[in-house]
């Protein structure tokens, strides 16, 4: 195997430890634990290197583990303790700032980073680890740094609620790599950790196909789909011969117009138009339309190419020019969307 195809994944957890985290503690390192698991697994699987760091912060930033290999990683048991105010700025800075020192000879290497806070910035304009002290000069370095990060970076932060997510878009962070978390809760925190699963997975699936970095890790959808992403999945269009394309003129139900437009209905060949979010099972087949040609991508990769885990998983429809997602009907009765479009394979 040549080095070029060693892939090497450096994940960072960057975990906030103020006061306000303690109740949460002991889910912290659950949650925290059972990511690391779920790395060690799915490196081994997919035959990717990876390598964690976890930095914890509160009035400072500290780096507990460094680059240590997945398979090796101790429990956070001993290492998170909560207390404290929230230098969020000064645990993005200084995170991406150490980790940009990490050697990255022979091997596809790639960083992935995750920040979790309960709250807003409240303490990097005194923290040691801060570059400045005036809070629009720190928020002005993040926005740069992100801004200058190359394309084998994704940066992405787990906020509170929507002033969180407003004010990590403001620090440059991409809008689709920001995502509110439930900070009340055990089970908000559990929730949590799903979203950084699933984020993890679709990253570390995209690697084998090419992709370096993401600027939409919380993106599950069609927004995901462009002409670079289905080159790099390895996507070939299917013959036109075995599809086509159905119109659909009114509400109805899929095998009702399916029979009423000429055709046999077979379950599990008649894909519909995702017209609003919902829940898309694991052994669900995908489809995605290019618009401009009506050619048609289908297979496992094109799962892939969405992000979808092994797992049911919610997608939104999104707002894409050149791509529709169409999804696999298993059901007789699935009712179809008027003004939408109905995929037959024949």
């Amino acid at each position: 195997m040549s080095t070029s195809q060693n892939y090497i994944n450096h994940v960072a957890l960057v975990l906030d430890a103020s006061s306000s985290m303690s109740h949460l503690s002991r889910k912290v390192v659950e949650v925290a634990d059972q990511q690391i698991a779920y790395l060690a697994r799915r490196s081994r699987e997919l035959d990717q290197e990876t390598r964690v760091t976890v930095y914890v912060f509160a009035d400072t930033v500290e780096c507990v583990i460094y680059d240590k290999d997945v398979l090796r990683m101790p429990s956070l048991k001993q290492l998170y303790r909560a207390g404290g105010m929230t230098a969020l700025l000064a645990a993005a800075l200084k995170s991406q700032r150490e980790l940009a020192q990490t050697a990255q000879l022979y091997g596809d290497h790639s960083f992935l980073t995750f920040v979790l806070t309960d709250g807003q910035e409240n303490a990097s304009h005194r923290c040691p680890d801060a570059p400045a002290r005036d809070p629009r000069e720190l928020v002005g370095a993040v926005a740069e740094m992100i801004e200058t990060q190359a394309d084998n970076w994704t940066l992405a932060v787990l906020v509170p609620d929507q002033m969180g997510r407003r004010e990590a878009i403001q620090c440059g962070f991409p809008k689709d790599n920001v995502a509110i978390w439930d900070a009340t809760s055990t089970q908000g925190l559990e929730e949590a950790g799903q979203v950084i699963q699933l984020a993890t997975e679709k990253f570390m699936v995209g690697r084998t196909q090419g992709i370096r970095g993401s600027r939409a890790v919380f993106s599950v959808g069609a927004d995901a789909v462009n002409k670079d992403t289905i080159e790099a999945a390895g996507l070939t269009p299917a013959d036109p011969s075995t599809y086509q394309l159905l119109p659909v003129a009114r509400e109805a139900a899929i095998r009702d117009w399916v029979v009423a437009s000429g055709h046999t209905y077979r379950t599990g060949g008649a894909f519909y138009q995702l017209s609003k979010s919902e829940k898309i099972q694991a052994r669900k087949q995908i489809a995605v339309l290019e618009k401009k040609t009506d050619r048609v991508y289908t297979g496992p990769e094109a799962r892939a190419l969405l992000g979808l885990p092994d797992v049911e998983v919610r997608v939104k429809p999104d707002h894409n020019d050149d791509f529709t997602i169409f999804v696999q009907s298993t059901s007789v009765n699935r009712k179809l969307v008027a003004n939408t479009r109905l995929l037959l394979m024949l």
